[in-house]
């Protein structure tokens, strides 16, 4: 079978990374943290002492990691995995990275004669350990159709955007209007408590009317029941990622007034609870001024 590393296994890597295991895939991880790791090696991972040891021999380099610093450092530093790649290795980027991050990623990961494509998910844990995250992708037509035995483990929709970056430029706008669904949800729900709604019948109504998505489906109730165990997203990474979107969205567009907004807002959250759910933004807007 394939050869597969596997970087970053945080919330969303560690179930990747296990599929490639359920798939038959010798795989070799790394991970700043080793004990991250324990289950995978006991499932058969060779566990690798630094991205550029875990690269050695690989068919294909897929890493998950938090933003463009993490990216760089695994890929490019002299302990990164570009140091040991074999010319037409498949680097598979699943990091939400910035836009101009990935097309400097794949300029200088082509200059060594690597197949860089962008590929960030959308999805929660469960459905990365399930196989069933949905691929935003970003590639020459010819190297997807190489990476698709690389994806198919991982994900059961692969859509796929254009040239390099187009997949991560959909994810930006993805992650963005989710933070303003988020943080305007927050609002509205500290409105109705201030008001003194009968807030069931709220959770009800919100769950289930004409703005109904599968954000405010997810952390309406959440909210207002104040119920934050086993966050999937926090505040800071959430932050991250309105933060590289705005950017983006700066650059095309003459004024950006809602995104900047919502940016502001997880900025105020990061500073209040980095580390904190993403729905906790209802602590954060309900706080007296």
């Amino acid at each position: 079978m394939p050869r597969v590393a596997f970087i970053g296994l945080g919330r969303m890597g560690h179930g990747m990374a296990g599929r490639y295991l359920d798939a038959g895939f010798t795989v070799a991880v790394w991970n700043r943290s080793k004990a991250k790791a324990e289950d995978l090696i006991a499932r058969g991972a060779q566990w690798a002492t630094s991205p550029e040891d875990a690269a050695i021999d690989a068919d294909a380099v897929v890493t998950m990691v938090a933003d463009d610093e993490a990216s760089r450092a695994v890929w490019l530093t002299k302990d990164g995995a570009a140091a040991t790649m074999k010319a037409g290795t498949l680097a598979i980027e699943c990091s939400t990275v910035s836009y101009q991050h990935t097309l400097d990623m794949a300029r200088e990961l082509h200059s060594r004669g690597l197949i860089y494509i962008d590929c960030p998910v959308t999805g929660l844990p469960e459905a990365a350990a399930a196989g069933k995250l949905t691929l935003l992708v970003g590639a020459d037509p010819a190297d997807l159709e190489r990476a698709q035995p690389f994806l198919t483990p991982i994900g059961s929709t692969i859509r796929h955007f254009g040239a390099v970056g187009t997949g991560t430029v959909f994810k930006l706008i993805n992650n963005l209007i989710g933070a303003v669904q988020i943080a305007s949800l927050a609002e509205g729900v500290a409105i109705a408590e201030q008001a003194g709604l009968d807030m069931q019948l709220v959770a009800e109504a919100l769950s289930t009317g004409a703005i109904a998505s599968p954000q405010v489906i997810r952390h309406s109730r959440r909210m207002i029941d104040r119920n934050f165990s086993g966050a999937s997203f926090t505040s800071a990474l959430r932050h991250k990622d309105a933060e590289y979107a705005v950017r983006l969205a700066e650059a095309l567009l003459p004024g950006v007034p809602v995104s900047r907004a919502a940016l502001a807002a997880y900025g105020e959250a990061k500073a209040h609870a980095p580390d904190g759910d993403e729905g906790q933004m209802i602590e954060i807007v309900s706080r007296p001024k």
